[in-house]
């Protein structure tokens, strides 16, 4: 069994200024291959949703097959959503 596609996409910035990581909305990420590229404290946040999509279960509240959260920076919110890609 292969495991699920998963992208992460900025599509919101809460704050002035901007992180320490750059992100723009916009900014899409694949979490297979763009690790190094997403902010570990972001990173950090996706994982369990992301292991919750990734392996069939869904998350309350959130469209079927995504989510969306924020990372944990008090200064400069970033929020994600991410999607687990039907192939």
């Amino acid at each position: 069994m292969s495991r699920a596609k998963i992208r992460l996409t900025l599509i919101k910035k809460l704050g002035n200024g901007q992180c320490h990581y750059n992100h723009q909305v916009g900014n899409c990420f694949d979490f297979d291959t763009d690790r190094g590229k997403l902010c570990p404290m972001a990173m950090h946040v996706a994982f369990p949703y992301v292991d919750i999509l990734r392996y069939g279960g869904q998350i309350p509240g959130n469209p079927h097959n995504e989510c969306v959260f924020s990372c944990p920076d008090v200064d400069i919110l970033n929020v994600f959503k991410i999607e687990k890609i039907d192939e």
